[in-house]
C-alpha cells in the first residue's frame, strides 16, 4: 500500500490521491448492496493526469475502476479488484454550450441536471432524463447509455453523444465522432464507448447534441382499477396517432408505498397508474392534451388530470420521481431490475411479476417506461444478509431473467449489466456475441485493468 500511493503521489500529485478511511468507504460501492473499498482513491482534474494515471497502472497491472456519482443500481462502480478508485467528479466543466452548433461540451463529471439546466435558459433542450439527474454525472449516464423516461419520443443517452474523448487502457487518448451531427467517418467509436461501462476506455471529454427546447409541456395523470387496462390505454393512445413524449406506468404495490410515503392527497387513486408527457407548440398542445384525455377518460380511468405548462407538469413528474424514494421507505432493500421486453409483452409482465410474489413471498413492485417497454421490475426483501433470503431472493431474479431473455426482451435497459446482472450476461448474448465482446476487450485493453470483475471476466 505504502508503494502504491507513494508512486501516484510523486505522478500526479498527493491532492489527487486519498486513502482516508471515509474515502475509502464512500467509493467502496454505488446504490447497489455489494461494496469492496478499493486501495486508493484518485481524484484527477485533467485527460492528462487520467493519461498518465492509466499509462502508470498498466505497466504496474494495476486495476482502475472509473466512477461518476456512484448512483448506479449494478455495482458498476464498485471496485471489484480493489486497486485503483478513479474518481472523475473533479473534471465537472461545462466547457461549451454552443447554441450556432447545437453542442454542448462538458467533462464526465458534471451532473446531467447541470447541463440540462443551462440548456434550458437559452431556449434549448438536453432530453435524456434519467431519475437520478440531480445526482448522476454525464460521464456516468455515457457509461451505461442512460435512458429516462422521455426515450419513447426522444431516445437515449446514444442518441446525444456526437463526440468523445477517451483515455484507453495504456494513456493513449482517443478521439471518435466531433461536432457535426452526421459523421460516417470510419467506425463508430463513439458508439462503441458509450454504454461500455467502463471496461474499454475512460471518457475525459463528450461533445453532446442539444435541441430546441419545445415551448410547452402538458401532462395527464390518470388512475385505473386494474394493470391490464393501464396497458391498453398505452396501445390505444399510440395506436390513435399520439406520440407522447412519455408514457409512464406503475402498479399497485408502488401506489401504496407512495401513499404511505407521500399522502393520499398527492398519490394518484386506483391500483394502477398511467402519466403521460406531451410537448409542442403552445397554440396547439393544449387541444392535443385535451384529446388525448378525453381519449383515456373513455377508456375507464377512474380519475384523469390534465397540468398545463412547466410548472404544473413538474409537479406531476416530482411523483413519478419520488416511486423509487418511496420504496425504499418501506424499509426493504429494492432489487431495481431495469428489465426490457417488447411493449406487447406488459400485461404478461406484470402477472408474472404476481407469479413470483407468490412463489417466492416477495413484494413486487413494477413501474416505469412503458413507451418502450422498459419497466422497473422492483423485488422487495428485507435482507440480502441472511442466507436463506439471499439465496431466495437469487432464485427468483434467475425465474425474472429467464423469463424476459425467453420473450425476447432485455436483461438491462438503460443501468448495465455491471455486477448485478453478471450471471445472466451469457444467457442473454450468443456465443459469437460473447466471442466478440472479448476481442473487442482484449484489443482494447490487454491486461484487462480496466473495471475488472464485471460480466465479461
Amino acid at each position: 500500500m505504502p508503494d502504491l500511493v507513494d508512486s501516484l503521489s510523486t505522478l500526479l500529485g498527493p491532492s489527487r490521491v486519498s486513502v482516508r478511511a471515509d474515502d475509502l468507504a464512500a467509493h467502496a460501492t454505488d446504490k447497489w448492496f455489494a461494496a469492496e473499498q478499493p486501495s486508493v482513491v484518485v481524484s484527477p482534474e485533467s485527460t492528462e493526469e487520467v493519461s498518465e494515471l492509466l499509462r502508470w497502472a498498466e505497466a504496474e497491472r494495476v486495476p482502475v475502476t472509473p466512477q461518476g456519482a456512484r448512483v448506479g443500481y449494478v455495482g458498476g462502480a464498485v471496485p471489484a479488484h480493489r486497486g485503483i478508485a478513479l474518481n472523475l467528479l473533479r473534471m465537472n466543466r461545462l466547457l461549451e454550450l454552443n447554441l450556432a452548433d447545437g453542442v454542448a461540451v462538458v467533462q464526465p463529471g458534471l451532473i446531467t441536471a447541470e447541463l440540462q439546466a443551462a440548456a434550458r435558459q437559452q431556449g434549448w433542450f438536453y432530453p435524456p432524463d434519467p431519475a437520478s439527474l440531480k445526482e448522476c454525472s454525464l460521464g456516468g449516464n455515457i457509461a451505461t447509455n442512460a435512458g429516462g423516461p422521455r426515450c419513447l419520443k426522444y431516445g437515449v443517452t446514444r442518441h446525444y453523444v456526437l463526440g468523445l474523448e477517451a483515455v484507453l487502457a495504456g494513456g493513449s487518448v482517443v478521439r471518435g465522432g466531433g461536432r457535426c451531427h452526421k459523421n460516417k467517418t470510419g467506425f463508430d467509436l463513439v458508439g462503441l464507448m458509450v454504454g461500455s461501462e467502463g471496461m474499454l476506455g475512460v471518457v475525459t471529454e463528450a461533445t453532446l447534441r442539444l435541441i430546441p427546447h419545445p415551448p410547452m409541456r402538458c401532462m395527464i395523470s390518470a388512475g385505473f382499477r386494474t394493470f391490464p387496462e393501464v396497458a391498453h390505454a398505452v396501445q390505444t393512445i399510440l395506436n390513435c396517432g399520439f406520440l407522447p413524449s412519455a408514457l409512464e406506468i406503475a402498479d399497485a404495490f408502488t401506489l401504496r408505498a407512495a401513499r404511505q410515503y407521500l399522502g393520499e392527497s398527492v398519490t394518484p387513486e386506483g391500483d394502477a397508474h398511467l402519466l403521460v408527457e406531451l410537448d409542442g407548440q403552445a397554440d396547439t398542445l393544449p387541444i392535443e392534451a385535451g384529446h388525448v384525455a378525453q381519449l383515456i377518460a373513455d377508456l375507464g380511468a377512474v380519475r384523469v388530470e390534465q397540468a398545463h405548462g412547466e410548472e404544473a407538469s413538474e409537479r406531476f413528474w416530482q411523483l413519478r420521481r419520488e416511486f423509487s424514494y418511496s420504496l425504499r421507505a418501506t424499509g426493504l432493500i429494492k432489487l431495481n431490475e431495469d428489465i426490457v421486453v417488447p411493449r406487447g409483452r406488459l400485461v404478461d409482465l406484470v402477472e408474472f411479476a404476481s407469479t413470483l410474489q407468490a412463489e417466492f413471498d416477495f413484494p413486487v413492485a413494477c413501474f416505469g417506461h412503458a413507451g418502450d417497454g422498459n419497466i422497473h421490475v422492483n423485488i422487495m426483501v428485507p435482507t440480502m444478509e441472511d442466507g436463506p433470503v439471499r439465496e431466495r431472493a437469487e432464485a427468483a431474479l434467475d425465474r425474472l431473467f429467464l423469463q424476459v431473455i425467453a420473450w425476447n426482451g432485455a436483461i438491462t435497459g438503460e443501468h448495465g449489466v455491471g455486477l448485478a446482472k453478471k450471471r445472466w450476461w451469457r444467457h442473454a448474448v450468443s456465443p459469437a456475441t460473447h466471442a466478440a465482446h472479448l476481442a473487442l476487450k482484449q484489443a482494447l485493453d490487454p491486461h484487462h485493468i480496466l473495471n475488472p470483475g464485471k460480466f465479461l471476466d
